[in-house]
């Protein structure tokens, strides 16, 4: 089943996506059109949607977050369809250039990611005559994170950065520490929209980012403390009270739980 919902925020147009063979879709995922500009490319397997969206839309750029499969699986036909400028950061660059191996349930949920050869946006900034858009390095989710800021109009294109106000698992290769930093350097930023691409937040953006921070610092002090007294993962789950959500981690082979989240704050309090 596929499935497309419109969302209309003010200027602001958010598109969710989501696939699955057989019943409603796992998970949902928004790219964004503001004027003549796309905000992430949604996953492969809503191919056709995403390049409907940009002959529409007429789609003069396209801004990547990171190199998730769900954020650039259609990155590289655009690309070819319409020959216009998809832009990312050095790191999002380097990875797509090749293709890269995804778990499994990547693929029934998402789509692979086909190689391409993204364009840099040199200045770190993509102006027209009514947006600016800044490119922000946030790390954490993953090496390559990015989010954009539109300056104009105090809105957040924030990726992954978000998700929600709590969090209950973790991509293994996530790092808490990097996230908290990120949090706390994007949060020095004027905005109020909160565009998310998995929970828009189209007001009081600002103020779900800083409930995203406290969380984090607070799990991490929890978490860090004990790891002192000697626990290991498993007691410190306990000791928390902390659940895992065990559907999500078989699906995902383990590559999504909470007990990564909690291997996080150790490996980044013993570094």
């Amino acid at each position: 089943m596929k499935t497309i919902k419109k969302h209309q925020f003010g200027d602001v147009c958010a598109f969710e996506l989501g696939f699955s063979l057989v019943g409603q879709p796992l998970m949902t995922v928004n790219c964004f059109v503001v004027g003549n500009v796309l905000i992430d490319t949604g996953q492969s397997h809503m191919r056709k949607a995403v390049l409907d969206i940009v002959g529409t839309h007429k789609i003069a750029a396209v801004l990547l977050t990171h190199h998730h499969e769900d954020h650039s699986g259609n990155a590289a036909a655009i690309k070819k369809v319409f020959d216009i400028p998809v832009m990312a950061h050095p790191l999002t660059i380097d990875k797509m250039r090749r293709s890269y191996k995804i778990f499994p349930y990547q693929h029934w949920v998402w789509g692979a990611t086909t190689p391409v050869e993204l364009d840099l946006l040199a200045s770190g900034f993509y102006e027209n005559e009514r947006f600016k858009f800044q490119q922000i390095h946030a790390p954490g989710h993953s090496k390559d994170h990015t989010v954009f800021l539109e300056q104009n109009n105090g809105w957040l294109f924030s990726g992954d950065l978000y998700l929600g106000d709590r969090i209950k698992y973790f991509r293994a290769d996530e790092k808490i520490g990097d996230q908290i930093t990120s949090l706390k350097n994007i949060l020095t930023f004027d905005f109020d929209g909160l565009y998310c691409c998995h929970n828009p937040r189209p007001q009081n953006g600002k103020k779900h980012l800083a409930a995203k921070l406290q969380f984090f610092e607070d799990f991490f002090g929890k978490v860090s403390f004990l790891a002192e007294q000697g626990l290991n993962e498993k007691e410190i789950m306990r000791e928390l009270h902390l659940k895992e959500q065990q559907m999500i981690k078989l699906i995902c082979f383990g590559n999504v739980s909470m007990r990564n989240m909690v291997s996080s704050v150790i490996n980044d309090h013993q570094e």
